[in-house]
């Protein structure tokens, strides 16, 4: 009997798998997969953690690929006539299911050339993808679809990430004596400022790139002047990682600051199947860390504005159709049938 793909979603919701904790759902889906009749094999990233490659029997020349991790915190599903809710529900326990249930189909058909992959650590580090790109390098695969929700629209293109944290140092002093001290957390407001009042670039399909200071730390006491302040931002880019890094090098310097980590990527471009509908996303995801398994597709239902909120979900509709979208675009690959 063919699975129920709202069943199988809110099951996948229901079992938590915050980034580093993905076990119990990579066991569901191999239990699952290896009942479906794929071939299911596990690649260890830590101790405790492992991807999932289940193969359909064929030379798996498309890849279909989603990670199984969330961010916190997890809450468990729900659903009403029209919608599926619970963390993951579109990012991307429900691009999962479509998959699976597009996998079924293909079975069915008796197409076989294809295998899934599942990984960990999308939503923090990327190192799911990144070891599966080197142990799968000599796959032979000519396609690898990833799946996130991008209003079930093919992205065409995604804009690059670059993450990094700047420490700024200065010289405690007693609070009533300022004049004897140098505040890092001065300095660092001084160069957030420059860091936002910049131009970071602007790219004819990817638009203008932006940047989030999105955590800030200092000082120990309001009595004294703070020797050392820190913040992490993450630039959404359209040039390079190296061109933003030497940019925002030159800025902090002025007041002080170093770079003392970053990671990141550069914009990826996308083949979308012959006669399908494109769009460019902003938002990040693992493609540019699985190159080595074949040219990159990106789809998947839900909207990434649903993703990492408080009231995630997928529409049920939009689900369901997705299945008949990934079973058509492994067809249109395996038939070289693409723009």
């Amino acid at each position: 009997m063919p699975i129920d793909p709202i069943a199988f979603t809110r099951a996948l919701i229901d079992i938590p798998s915050t980034s580093e904790h993905e076990g119990e759902a990579a066991e569901f889906l191999d239990r699952e997969l290896t009942g479906l009749g794929f071939a299911t094999k596990r690649q260890e990233v830590t101790p405790s953690r492992f991807n999932l490659f289940a193969s359909a029997g064929g030379r798996p020349r498309v890849v279909i690929n989603s990670h199984l991790d969330t961010v916190p915190p997890w809450f468990a599903s729900s659903e009403d006539h029209e919608t599926i809710y619970g963390r993951g529900a579109c990012d991307t326990k429900g691009v999962i299911a479509a998959m699976i249930a597009a996998g079924e189909r293909l079975l069915a058909r008796g197409i076989r050339d294809f295998a899934f992959l599942f990984v960990v650590g999308e939503e923090t580090d990327s190192i799911g993808a990144k070891i599966a790109n080197t142990a799968f390098a000599d796959l032979g695969s000519e396609y690898v679809v990833v799946g996130e929700p991008t209003g079930s629209t093919f992205a065409r293109a995604s804009k690059g990430a670059l993450t990094v944290t700047l420490r700024f140092e200065g010289v405690a002093a007693h609070s009533a004596y300022p004049h004897l001290g140098d505040s890092a957390i001065n300095r660092m407001v001084a160069a957030i400022a420059g860091i936002n009042a910049a131009d970071w670039g602007t790219h004819d399909v990817l638009g203008k790139a932006t940047v989030n200071v999105g955590v800030v730390r200092g000082g120990e006491k309001p009595n004294i002047i703070p020797a050392l302040a820190e913040c992490d931002i993450i630039f959404r880019i359209v040039t390079t990682p190296e061109a933003v890094l030497e940019q925002l090098d030159d800025i902090i310097a002025r007041h002080g600051g170093t770079i003392v980590l970053s990671r990141g990527n550069p914009p990826q471009f996308m083949t979308v199947p012959e006669g399908r509908d494109s769009t460019v996303v902003a938002f990040n995801t693992d493609v540019p860390w699985l190159g080595n398994l074949g040219k990159p597709l990106l789809f998947g239902p839900g909207s990434i504005l649903d993703a990492h909120g408080a009231n995630e979900r997928i529409a049920k509709k939009e689900l369901l159709a997705a299945i008949d979208v990934y079973e058509s675009m492994v067809v249109s690959l395996l038939e070289g049938r693409v723009s």
